[in-house]
């Protein structure tokens, strides 16, 4: 994944990007009638669970995008990986990875993160050469990410150029599950001190994160690498903080 900027405008970000969609199962059943491209249709015809399914029920694929910047105004997909999971398992020897020849420009800052440079690109497809792969993986899942201001906006861009239609699905943020945590934290630290100024704040990046948890490092901004990465630690919340019975509606946006 490619995030760069300061933690707390992330998610102020992320607030303006939600979907606003409480009902996932009825917004399926709408689209499957609405979309006109094939693909589409068929994405949302395999349907989505209901909001109150605990999440040791729900079908989940971890995802990450490395793309060329932040906002998918000017800037395009590079990489997508992913991995299907469950809150036990996951199925690492179904991962996949594309590379992705993007519609925008590559920049210095973004090859020196991810490493994909102007020549690995070169004869990559564009993503709408890898819809009737990628699609399927995602059609019925609940997507897990880490930051989701960046797969789900980013591949609605990429659709909405090329086919002129878009595509929504749920998404379990754990970054923002970090971040519910932390802030409790922090209120309550600042309701016991005031006005002693608040201690820094924790980060909540994917790497700190996952140390939280005891969970190796791992290279970042490799796309499966950072999914698989990224199911991990949702793996670990779920154990630490919630429960397998646990609504899914109480985790997705």
């Amino acid at each position: 994944m490619l995030y760069l900027g300061p933690e707390k405008k992330a998610i102020q970000q992320v607030s303006k990007l939600d979907s606003g969609i409480t009902d996932w199962q009825q917004y399926y059943q709408q689209q499957a009638s609405a979309v006109k491209h094939p693909l589409l249709k068929q994405f949302y015809q395999a349907g989505m669970v209901l909001a109150n399914t605990p999440i040791s029920q729900v079908p989940l694929l971890a995802l990450d995008f490395e793309t060329t910047g932040l906002d998918p105004a000017n800037a395009g997909i590079v990489s997508i990986g992913l991995v299907p999971m469950t809150l036990t398992h996951i199925a690492s020897s179904q991962a996949r990875q594309w590379l992705i020849k993007p519609k925008f420009a590559l920049d210095e800052g973004s090859i020196t993160l991810h490493g994909i440079t102007h020549s690995d690109i070169t004869q990559a497809p564009d993503i709408i050469d890898i819809l009737p792969q990628l699609l399927p993986y995602l059609a019925g899942k609940v997507i897990v990410v880490h930051y989701r201001g960046i797969e789900r906006p980013f591949l609605q861009a990429a659709l909405q150029d090329r086919l002129a239609e878009s595509i929504a699905f749920p998404v379990i943020d754990t970054m923002e599950l970090e971040a519910r945590l932390h802030r409790k934290k922090q209120k309550k630290w600042w309701r016991s001190w005031h006005p002693i100024k608040p201690k820094k704040q924790t980060s909540i990046r994917l790497a700190d994160s996952r140390s939280r948890y005891n969970l190796p490092a791992y290279r970042p901004h490799h796309a499966v690498t950072d999914a698989i990465a990224c199911a991990e630690l949702l793996q670990a919340q779920i154990a630490a903080r919630f429960s397998p019975d646990t609504p899914i509606e109480q985790l997705w946006c």
